[in-house]
This record gives C-alpha cells, structure tokens and sequence, in this order.
C-alpha cells in the first residue's frame, strides 16, 4: 500500500460521525463476558454474536471500521461469506488486534510491558492478504502510588513505535493504543496524577514514533481520557465538563497536529459516561484532528445483555441496539448528542 493509500484509509477511519467498534476480545476475555451473561463460550456462539455485531443493518452509517481478534479474522457469517468480505460490503474496514497481551515488566513491580514483536512481520503480512487493512496495540500503564516508573513508559512506547513501523511497511494503518487504566484496584489517583501521566506517556510515544519514522499522517491515536481513579475518593472525582477539558488541554499539549486522527477507549466508564464526555470534547472543538470513539463495552454490552436472554428470538432486537449505540457515539462525535428521554 502506498503512503497515500495508508492516508485514505486512516482518514476513512476517523470519517465525520464515524467510529471503530472493538470486538477484539481474546477467547479467555469474551469467556467472561460470555459467563456473566449466561452465553456457553463456543465457538459458534462467538462467530454468531461477532455476526451479529458487524452485520447490524446500516451499522455502517456510524461505525467506519471494526477490530478484529485473529479467530474471528477467519470465520464466516451464517449464509458462508468470509466476514470481512460482509464488513467491507457495509462500508466498514476491516483491523485486527496483533499485540499477545501484557505480561510483568521484570525488574519494575506493577508495571507491565505488552508482547507480540516477535514474528509479527509475518503476521501482519498474513493479516493483509486475510483482508485487514490496520492493526491494534495496546500498551497498558498503570497508576499507583509506586507506578508507572519511567522506564515502564518508555519501553512500551519504544514497543508501539516499533509495532507501528511494521504496520505501515506492511501497508497497514496502525492504531496505537497507549491506555492509562482508570479502574485498576490501586487506582485512586485524582485528575491531577491522570493529567501528568497521560503527558509523560504522550510525549514518550510520539518521540518514539519519530525516532522510528512512522508517518503520523498514516496513523491513528487511540487513547483514553483524562479520568481520575474509579477508587479515588468521592471528593476527587471529576464532573464530565473536568474530564473533556483535560483531556482536550493534554492532546493539544501532546498530539502533533498531522496525526490522522484520535478515537478514544472506553475502558472503566459506563456507557452514557463514554457517550457524554465524547461529545463534550467535541462541543470544545474544533481541533487539529477528528475525534471520535474505539469503544467496545460501550457500543456492545448492552446488545450481548439483550442477546443472551434469547440466542434466536432476540438476535434482531440486539441489533437495533448496538445500531442505536453506535448512531449516540456517532452523534457524540460531532457534538450533537442527546441524552435517552
């Protein structure tokens, strides 16, 4: 894929009111969710529930793109269509989680560092011609009174510079994805804390990204927002006019303005949280670039809830609902949400 390619489809990523459902979920994570909501976790039950999500009718007139895990990549809706031939049908790209997950980082206790560069070449190169046309790598960092160490910051940005690289020779645009988690156990930082680690963290990444000569152009941001710790105390938490002001304060500080694009995460927010602090970035726009939403939770929790009570009779009716979803995320994105009656 040529440079100017690489531009157009991140571009389309981040098209106005458009956003990227995430339905990436490793087996042992989907497990769960599967086991809270009462769904036998097989395979047929996964491959049904991800058709249902990315074959929702006019999904594609709110969601631009889809990330993938490596099994789904590779299976087929119920009429024998590989599924990312139905995804590109409605208008919706195809990507694919390539990171292996975080594991300890040795020497630094809480922090963690995120494999999958080893044969990852080779893996994108399979993804490619498997129809994925971007990828996903998650860095996770951890707030706690003794973390993140610096070095922790710094070797898993080096890592997502070095993931994006491969990306972009491989013709994939790559989604980098440095989340600041917000409802870990030990998390009871206030705004503050949030603010100074999102900074450190952003400007680690994209001196990474240069050093590496990845194409900002070529490339999306996936970020969390500026939230204080889900365990913080009533008295440090944020009102949602806080979160979208820091979190705009910190992208401008931090985010170059020839990045394609930003989407954000939904990670340890409910899914009207998500939604209204979306839209209240945007309401502070305009900015240097599109800002949308990568949500998973957000967009599909309430979809598998209705689902689950009834795996035949209530596929339809899930579908409606991650379709109303997305359209509010979509919404939020312009700045023109409304809140449910």
């Amino acid at each position: 894929m040529s440079i100017e390619n690489l531009e157009d489809v991140a571009q389309a990523m981040v098209a106005t009111g458009k956003g990227i459902i995430a339905v990436d979920e490793s087996t042992n994570t989907i497990k769960k969710r599967f086991e809270a909501a009462g769904v036998e976790n097989t395979e047929e039950n996964r491959r049904r529930y991800r058709e249902l999500l990315l074959t929702a009718p006019g999904l594609g007139e709110h969601i631009s793109g889809a990330i993938l895990f490596d099994e789904t990549i590779r299976q087929k809706t119920s009429d024998g269509t590989p599924l990312v031939d139905a995804m590109k049908k409605a208008g919706i790209i195809p990507g694919i989680k390539v990171d292996k997950g975080p594991v300890p980082l040795a020497g630094f206790p809480g922090d963690v560092i995120t494999e999958g560069l080893d044969g990852l070449r080779d893996r994108l190169k399979e993804y490619a011609q498997l129809g994925a046309q971007f990828a996903k790598w998650r860095a996770v960092i951890n707030i706690t009174d003794d973390n993140p160490n610096s070095t922790a910051i710094e070797a898993n940005m080096e890592n997502l510079a070095r993931y994006a690289a491969l990306c972009q020779e491989a013709g994939l645009v790559p989604m980098v994805e440095p989340e600041i988690v917000m409802d870990g156990p030990e998390s009871t930082h206030d705004i503050d804390v949030s603010y100074e680690v999102h900074e450190a963290v952003l400007r680690s990444l994209f001196n990474a990204l240069y050093a590496h000569n990845v194409m900002l152009e070529g490339l999306i941001l996936k970020v969390s927002m500026v939230i204080p710790g889900k365990n913080a105390p009533a008295d440090e938490q944020a009102t949602p006019e806080q979160v979208a002001e820091e979190t705009v304060r910190v992208l401008r500080t931090t985010v170059p303005a020839s990045v394609q694009g930003i989407v954000f995460l939904s990670g340890g927010q409910s899914d009207e949280q998500a939604t209204e602090h979306l839209d209240l970035i945007n309401k502070l726009g305009p900015h240097p670039w599109p800002v949308s939403f990568s949500y998973g939770r957000a967009l599909v929790a309430e979809a598998l809830n209705v689902w689950s009570k009834d795996l035949k009779g209530n596929y339809e009716k899930a579908q409606k609902v991650v379709h109303e979803r997305a359209k509010e995320n979509g919404d939020a994105a312009l700045g023109q949400w409304k809140k449910r009656g």
